[in-house]
């Protein structure tokens, strides 16, 4: 049986685990320096004032795959360290540079308002959190949010997952059942939302309770539980360790969820700099993976103890959540949203607390800086995580990949790149054909009407002459199966035509 707490509890103690925590002396100006532009000035201070940006500690959540680029390619390439400043009032400063990570983001939001951490990654329910704890009776602990790591402008990530073995195919065959979640994540909003769309009454018709990703793992495998809805990386996890199924996608709510970067007003002001290093840092990190996505992939996993396989499939080209560090409307959207929920779930008091109190806590000066002394920009860096899909020739025909949607990849063991097909039926063919002594490791295709990247052996499928189309839901499958007088299939019964 898979044991998900040994997953989150592989390599995730920062505190307790000395390989994992990073303290560096970093005094030497052997790297180049950082140096702020005209037009975006910031003033430099007294030398004892600097003095405090040289402890510097990130709090980030490695096992959170919208936060592993941001944080863990960050810290374990050491790309922060080449970037922290060294001129002016920041020459000579022996940088004392530590991370932690964490399973959640309110202990990172505790430490960050007993100023503990200066610089905090997170998912938009806890970001509000963090907003709204360093403005309780504490000015000193304010926090600003800086910048996006990865984003669905529809709520792919969050998802509802079945045990495998269990008839639901839709939210509707929960009724009567128990649905967990962890209360107070964006999980929870979207599972309420879902429900609701659903015509399900929480009160009345299932039985929700709170349980986090390792109790709803082994719940499910228990088949203790009807479903277990969570948010990034478990609903695509549970189901690629093979006791799950996902019946539901986030995306499917069609509000928006993000992760992103919080920083300690005060240190921000006295540090900009360092603050405009670490922006530098994402940006460079999410070059990085876009263009060696299985490597890091591979590497992320050894970091964090999340498949390689699931790192992709959020993250890699034509993923679920494209990485672009913007605070657009989107992404605004998404923190409003978040506090709207809490509030309806009573867990803001604070009567005075509105959605759009995110828009003051917004600074994109620090992101501004960073693309301008990379010769870039915010749109531009946005327009690379936006236009990153699925492109080139077929490993089977060589022909041009023209509709990233219809799209089909294999990922076989062992090797260093994923293999890109323009459409499922070529991927079937070279499977149980040229590639038929290799083992996959997992195949991946793409829904038709939405373009969401799937397991390919958990889909459904309609199969018009040789042009197959991909659903995540039997209900999208059934209706499109209707439109063009074909039926559907499942992999087995579709590898089966093309063996």
């Amino acid at each position: 049986m898979f044991n998900l707490n040994k997953v989150l509890n592989q390599k995730l103690n920062f505190q307790s685990s000395k390989k994992f925590i990073f303290t560096s002396l970093i005094g030497l100006p052997l790297v180049s320096s950082s140096i702020i532009s005209p037009a975006y000035s910031f003033p430099f201070g007294t030398r004892s004032e600097k003095a405090v940006c040289s402890k510097i500690h990130v709090g980030t959540q490695d096992q959170v795959i919208n936060t592993a680029v941001g944080g863990a390619v960050v810290r374990e390439l050491g790309i922060f360290e080449k970037n922290l400043p060294r001129s002016g009032e920041y020459s000579n400063l022996d940088y004392k540079l530590e991370w932690s990570s964490y399973t959640s983001g309110p202990p990172i939001t505790n430490k960050m308002v007993a100023n503990q951490i200066q610089i905090g990654l997170m998912g938009d329910f806890p970001a509000v959190i963090n907003l709204i704890k360093g403005r309780e009776g504490n000015a000193k602990a304010k926090t600003i949010y800086i910048g996006t790591l990865a984003y669905s402008p529809n709520g792919a990530g969050n998802a509802v997952v079945v045990p495998i073995n269990s008839s639901a195919t839709k939210l509707k065959d929960l009724k009567g059942g128990t649905v967990s979640v962890p209360f107070g994540s964006a999980a929870h909003g979207m599972v309420l939302k879902a429900l609701k769309d659903a015509g399900l009454d929480i009160k009345k018709d299932v039985t929700l309770i709170s349980q986090a990703p390792a109790v709803g793992g082994s719940a499910l495998q228990k088949n203790q539980i009807a479903a277990h809805a969570d948010f990034v990386p478990f609903g695509e996890l549970f189901p690629y360790k093979g006791f799950a199924k996902k019946i539901f996608d986030g995306a499917q709510t069609g509000v928006p969820t993000l992760h992103g970067i919080t920083v300690r007003e005060d240190f921000a002001k006295q540090c900009p700099e360092v603050v405009v290093a670490f922006m530098k840092s994402v940006i460079q990190a999410n070059n990085k993976f876009q263009k060696r996505p299985e490597y890091l992939s591979s590497k992320i996993e050894e970091w964090s103890g999340i498949d390689k396989e699931v790192v992709y499939m959020f993250l890699g080209p034509s993923g679920l959540q494209p990485l672009t560090p913007e605070i657009k409307e989107v992404q605004l959207l998404a923190l409003e949203n978040s506090i709207a929920v809490l509030k309806s779930l009573g867990k803001i008091q604070d009567k005075s607390i509105k959605p759009s109190d995110v828009r003051s806590w917004i600074d994109e000066t620090y992101l501004e800086a960073a693309a301008k002394e990379l010769n870039t920009s915010v749109d531009e860096e946005s327009a690379k995580g936006s236009s990153y899909v699925i492109t080139g020739k077929d490993a089977y025909d060589k022909s041009t990949i023209e509709d990233p949607k219809m799209a089909a990849q294999i990922w076989f063991e062992g090797d260093k790149k994923v293999k890109n097909f323009a459409g499922t039926k070529n991927m079937l063919l070279a499977l149980n054909g040229k590639y038929r002594s290799l083992e996959p490791s997992v195949l991946f295709v793409h829904d038709r009407f939405n373009g969401w990247k799937l397991f390919a052996k958990n889909a459904f499928y309609v199969d018009e002459n040789g042009v197959i189309s991909a659903f995540l839901l039997k209900s999208d499958a059934d209706e499109f199966a209707k439109l063009v007088g074909s039926e559907v299939k499942d992999y087995n019964a579709l590898s089966s035509i093309y063996n």
